[in-house]
């Protein structure tokens, strides 16, 4: 027997006892029935709202960074426990989230983009909600109309080169994207596995915009000659970029990687530059604008809560925190970002999702 019915059959058998035996009572069980059942309706209401959890799960991407004192000081408004939880890479957080459907360890999930939303949307695994703060977002950034996923953030995808190596070797940037699949560049590319990886994604989506799917030259054919060119596929973006990349003591020069990248450099240096130890390759079209947001998942134990962090997480409170962390810019017009965003390029013509 729950709580709620051992409530109700104290209450039927109570006020049996009480109303009953007064002398004269004229009132019938079933009226006392209906006053009970009301009063067991006015108890479950109140179960569920203080039933709620008050701890809040946030199933996050790897690259998830916010100081602590921003967490704390949610926390604090809302009497709650803020839990990170870790799933990898984007790609590799939606396929747990949607493993979870219906009973997910989170109530939120951090890091879903553009480039996976359609498959995010079709397995269903969000409610919808709508914040307030939307009003402060431009509308090129609200990537999902139904409010499913709320947008956060948003930065460019693009190729990073190793300045000094690309100098001892003597040899400048490639300009094209049919450039890498030439000698010169055998073996000295890097890239993230679309499947499991947002930017990696987002540069297989960069490559359908630039050559097409079905000119004499598209891009199957410019991905069979990079498989040709020995191209190296890593799972997600920490284990290319910090591990294979040669500002890292890799043996590959380029990388996918962001256009904020040469900025975090400059910013994580040690020794004083007067520009990035890398540089972005800004190729028309071959560029990516990802899109990332947050979404409450069904079954949520905390929805109310949820709902209170995506308004949070709108808030420049909360946007001005995580460019010098995440490297990504806010989505917020009226958050700033740190100065040293400056070298933070740009793309004069990003591609965008095909049709």
């Amino acid at each position: 027997m729950s709580h709620l019915d051992k409530v109700a059959f104290l209450l039927v058998r109570t006020t049996e006892q009480s109303w009953l035996k007064k002398e004269g009572a004229m009132i019938s069980k079933f009226t006392v029935l209906t006053m009970v059942l009301l009063m067991v309706a006015v108890l479950a209401a109140c179960s569920s709202s203080e039933d709620e959890n008050n701890e809040l799960v946030i199933m996050t991407h790897d690259s998830f960074d916010i100081s602590e004192d921003v967490i704390k000081e949610f926390e604090a408004a809302n009497n709650a426990t803020v839990v990170i939880q870790p799933a990898g890479d984007a790609g590799q957080a939606l396929v747990r989230a949607i493993l979870e459907k219906g009973n997910p360890s989170a109530d939120l999930l951090y890091g879903i983009d553009n480039t996976f939303l359609g498959r995010a949307l079709s397995e269903g695994i969000f409610d919808t909600y709508q914040s307030p703060l939307l009003a402060r977002v431009p509308n090129r950034f609200l990537l999902d109309d139904s409010y499913h996923v709320t947008p956060i953030n948003y930065a460019y995808v693009n190729l990073n080169y190793d300045r000094a190596f690309l100098a001892e070797a003597g040899m400048a940037p490639p300009t094209t994207l049919e450039e890498l699949t030439g000698p010169s560049w055998k073996g000295k590319l890097v890239i993230e596995n679309p499947a499991t990886s947002s930017p990696g994604l987002a540069f297989l989506i960069s490559t359908v915009a630039y050559f097409g799917e079905d000119d004499g030259y598209d891009y199957l054919d410019f991905w069979r000659d990079m498989r040709a060119n020995d191209v190296l596929v890593k799972d997600g973006w920490s284990d290319a970029y910090y591990a294979d990349f040669t500002m890292y003591g890799g043996d590959r020069p380029l990388v996918v990687s962001y256009a904020t990248s040469p900025a975090a450099e400059f910013f994580f240096s040690e020794t004083p530059l007067t520009e990035p130890p890398t540089g972005n390759i800004l190729i028309d079209n071959a560029t990516f604008l990802q899109i990332e947001g947050i979404g409450i998942l069904k079954g949520a134990n905390s929805k109310s809560l949820a709902e209170k962090f995506i308004d949070f997480a709108l808030s420049t409170r909360f946007q001005e925190d995580f460019p010098d962390k995440m490297f990504v810019y806010p989505v917020n017009r009226d958050a700033t970002t740190p100065d040293f965003f400056k070298f933070a390029e740009v793309p004069a013509q990003p591609a965008g999702l095909p049709p």
